[in-house]
């Protein structure tokens, strides 16, 4: 148990490594390119690493500050270049270099698919664009090198660990009654996370807890997206594909609503310190539904 404390103390006190300091992080078209990267940057930022967006070859590519003033550069394919929207390439290809080593060249990752039918394929490509076998390769590769500033243990959270739930009070039916009281235990968890934040005594603390909704790959609108197009693909396997289409229009717009709050986690941490407050029960709520923002047509090549 203390051993746990320690441990929840420590991923609290862990903050994402810094946003980059240069005139163009207050850009619209900036900020777009650096929204639909969140779900590389967050996690490697949550591992202290420093990262930016640049443009490389023909593509955005996510730039990554390491310990030992070496480098990594993610992108997707460069040459041939991709025809996919930034940040949804059809493979990812991860290097370590280093600016004063020619020499120090090294491919961590590579699950770009190959443009030749007879060429042997990486291992990685069968994940394509997936993102967490991605960060599972730096993560196993930096950890080597003992260039991983704050490792992360996998499926926890880089902030504060998860609620822990409680099971629900025994039925007070007569002896032999069925207990017929539904258990939402999904619904519970999330109940004790609002619970948690209405009682936050620092912005900090609130931003935590934002944390474990917002992060794009294991964060709880991440994975409802994931559950309303699984519960769509179910549907359609009995030919209700009008359901089908019901459930992927919910996991696209939560999944619109976790980019759209992308910073929300940053800037909550950003406000000025709370007094202490009494703790308040929590209160359904619904957000507004809002449009998906769209990436500007040609945004303009990247200066440092």
């Amino acid at each position: 148990m203390a051993a746990d404390e320690a441990n929840a103390t420590a991923a609290r006190a862990t903050p994402l490594a810094p946003l980059p300091d240069h005139r163009d992080v207050n850009m619209p078209w900036w900020q777009e390119l650096w929204r639909r990267h969140a779900h590389i940057t967050t996690p490697l930022r949550a591992r202290g690493l420093p990262c930016d967006i640049e443009f490389g070859l023909s593509a955005y590519i996510v730039r990554v500050s390491l310990p030992d003033n070496s480098y990594l550069i993610i992108s997707p394919p460069q040459e041939p270049s991709s025809d996919h929207p930034p940040g949804d390439p059809e493979g990812w290809i991860a290097t370590r270099e280093h600016p004063d080593d020619q020499t120090l060249f090294e491919v961590l990752y590579d699950s770009a698919p190959s443009d030749n039918p007879g060429a042997r394929q990486h291992p990685e490509a069968r994940h394509g664009g997936s993102a967490q076998p991605l960060i599972d390769a730096i993560d196993h590769r930096l950890a080597q090198l003992g260039l991983l500033p704050h490792p992360v243990v996998p499926y926890e959270s880089p902030h504060v660990h998860p609620p822990q739930l409680t099971p629900p009070p025994p039925s007070q039916d007569a002896p032999g009654t069925p207990d017929r009281r539904p258990a939402y235990v999904y619904g519970d968890a999330l109940r004790e996370l609002t619970d948690r934040l209405n009682g936050a005594e620092s912005h900090a603390d609130a931003a935590a807890l934002l944390h474990q909704i917002l992060e794009p790959t294991d964060g709880l609108l991440a994975q409802l997206g994931e559950f309303f197009e699984a519960a769509g693909e179910k549907a359609k396997e009995d030919d209700g594909f009008d359901l089908s289409y019901d459930l992927a229009d919910a996991a696209a717009e939560i999944r619109s609503r976790g980019e759209v709050l992308h910073v929300a986690e940053d800037r909550m941490r950003a406000l000025t310190p709370l007094a202490p407050a009494p703790r308040l029960p929590s209160t359904p709520a619904r957000a507004p539904s809002l449009p998906p923002r769209a990436l500007p047509s040609a945004p303009p090549r990247h200066t440092r």
